[in-house]
């Protein structure tokens, strides 16, 4: 492979949820195209303690992002400032939460939502804010929606790094809750859009990680240490070797794997990869 990786963050979809619901990854797992780990989130579980604990691999109380009150830009080296030191490319197409951490501009809800800067950390991105989400409108942007806007950061950049972040099915689960039909379907249209999309990733050299922030409870929340808000899926779809002892994945570890197979080395102070550095890299 080329260095070249895509991580995916299906915002609030939990282990037991993705096996049950994603019938396109699942199929490329029995297939032997894809494997399949179990991942242990940090705590609290989150979602912005968990988006910078994902690119830092540090505990929320060693990053500082300890609630989503408390967002503000990255003080601590994180996947996108180690790649572009190294002369990476990076992108993102993700929630406005993203941008406040690794943008390093402030957040303008008019002007934001395309960004860049190709002297930044994270250089070039489409973001989303979903102001106001409840019961009566999720003001979620469309899986395939999403999807699309990777395609054309990869043809307009060939970023080295890309991130894709959706955030409907933790929206659906706050509102009708984790064991509800509705946070279930979402789950599946996240796995209908990677079905479309996957293939054209990896046909332009990407590998691809995918995973998830957190999980959700039936009461439909999260933060706490229960295996259903900790326990999330990790999809590999790529030729790096990983190491785990107990067959288990921990959150803390992705910041190092994501650089292995960039072919970077890590931060100091991030904790060990589980995945060995690209070949040729």
């Amino acid at each position: 492979m080329s260095g070249k990786v895509i991580l995916v963050i299906m915002d609030g979809v939990g282990y037991d949820t993705a096996v049950s619901q994603c019938g396109y990854l699942q199929s490329a797992v029995s297939l032997g195209i894809a494997r399949r780990w179990k991942m242990v989130t940090a705590t609290p579980s989150i979602s912005g303690p968990m988006y910078e604990t994902i690119h830092t691999g540090l505990w929320p109380y060693e990053h500082g992002i300890t609630c989503n009150h408390a967002m503000r830009s990255s003080e601590k080296d994180n996947v996108f400032s180690v790649a572009r030191a190294a002369g990476r490319a990076t992108a993102a197409v993700a929630h406005s939460y993203f941008h406040k951490l690794y943008a390093g501009e402030a957040w303008d809800p008019l002007r934001s939502v395309e960004h860049c800067n190709e002297n930044g950390d994270l250089q070039y991105g489409r973001f989303y804010s979903m102001e106001g989400y409840g019961r009566a409108n999720a003001v979620a942007p469309a899986e395939i929606d999403l999807c699309a806007q990777t395609i054309r950061l990869i043809e307009d950049h060939q970023p080295d790094y890309l991130l894709l972040h959706t955030c409907a099915a933790d929206t659906l689960g706050h509102t009708f809750g984790g064991d509800s039909a509705e946070y279930r379907a979402q789950a599946m249209m996240i796995d209908g859009a990677l079905a479309r999309v996957l293939p054209v990733w990896r046909a332009a050299g990407y590998e691809v990680m995918i995973t998830a922030d957190h999980g959700m409870s039936a009461e439909g929340a999260h933060g706490g240490t229960s295996s259903v808000e900790t326990e999330v899926p990790f999809y590999y779809f790529g030729d790096g070797d990983v190491s785990t002892e107990d067959g288990r994945l921990n959150q803390l570890q992705l910041a190092a794997s994501l650089l292995a197979r960039l072919g970077v080395d890590p931060a100091r102070g991030m904790r060990p990869a589980f995945m060995n550095k690209a070949a040729g890299q």
